[in-house]
């Protein structure tokens, strides 16, 4: 499909009026507000020394992408062939922003500064011992341990099937709310991380071993956790708060497909605990989290009349 100079004018031109930006486009500023003040305070050398000028500035660059994203989606969302990426570009770039949490925590190889033992004081006042070095040892259990390692490794299946499934199936505007709810949720964590850094208990303690835990999706587990986890982002976790978001909003949704996620998500919450990658703590933060996105998104992003252009 051939696009003409004024229509890419058009395109490409900032909104007006700001009341053309989405719920979405107004979420999705904010957070490149937080980040960028967050990469200009590294660059300051706020926390842990400065941080690299080539690596903020391709952050920084990132973030200006971003921003062009969020203003320019208005426009896209009138036009048939662009309206999923203009409801959508968000979370296509979720990962990398995952990652960009990470680089700012620990921009040196030196130990960077990290609230964990807080967090484990909270856990022992809490429980009485470290669920998270506890559980592996005392519960140990091969079959156990690879049924919440899948369950684990499904997290962004899940995450994505919520606003995948309903969009497929018609239901855009339950659609657009749950992609609303689990951005926020995932953007609330991400800042959070920047402000209160917790790396994890497999940071801190040895993994459990012996044969309970030499299964290969336990290996694939702890091959993600140690090579490409964004350090820094244990609490809340955003697992359980992404899947219990996502759960809440297929349920609301169409309940066929919340009774499908409800195992996943459910061994996803024990999973981050028994697999040795969150705190307890960080699990019911992470529930406490999923709470409150999932009573403050509907208002912030209520379901609306389908609009008059309906994207394909």
């Amino acid at each position: 499909m051939t696009i003409s100079i004024p229509e890419r004018r058009a395109l490409f031109s900032l909104p007006r009026d700001a009341a053309a930006l989405s719920p979405l486009d107004r979420l999705t500023l904010v957070y490149v507000a937080i980040t960028t003040e967050g990469v200009l305070a590294h660059l300051a050398g706020w926390r842990h020394g400065g941080l690299p000028r080539q690596l903020g500035g391709t952050m920084l660059l990132a973030n200006g992408l971003l921003l062009v994203a969020a203003a320019v989606a208005p426009r896209a969302r009138c036009a048939r062939s662009r309206g999923f990426i203009a409801e959508w570009y968000a979370a296509i770039v979720l990962i990398g922003l995952y990652t960009i949490v990470g680089l700012l925590n620990e921009p040196t190889p030196g130990p960077a500064p990290s609230f964990d033992a807080m967090v484990q004081r909270w856990d022992l006042w809490l429980f009485g011992l470290q669920p998270a070095f506890a559980w592996p040892r005392t519960l140990a259990n091969y079959w156990v341990a690879e049924f919440l390692s899948f369950c684990y490794l499904t997290f962004y299946a899940v995450g994505f099937a919520t606003p995948g499934v309903l969009w497929a199936t018609g239901r855009r505007a339950e659609a657009r709310q749950s992609i609303f709810a689990l951005l926020l949720t995932m953007f609330a964590c991400y800042s959070i991380f920047l402000l209160f850094p917790v790396a994890g208990p497999s940071y801190f303690w040895p993994w459990a071993e012996g044969p309970e835990w030499s299964g290969p999706l336990v290996q694939v587990v702890r091959g993600i956790i140690t090579g490409a986890d964004s350090w820094g982002s244990a609490f809340p976790s955003s697992h359980v708060a992404g899947s219990v978001v996502a759960l809440v909003f297929a349920f609301r949704g169409w309940k066929p497909l919340g009774w499908i996620l409800l195992v996943p998500v459910v061994g996803i919450l024990h999973a981050v605990v028994y697999l040795q990658i969150h705190y307890g703590t960080d699990a019911i933060a992470g529930l406490a989290m999923a709470l409150v996105t999932s009573l403050v998104a509907p208002k912030l992003c209520p379901i609306s009349p389908k609009p008059s252009v309906e994207s394909t």
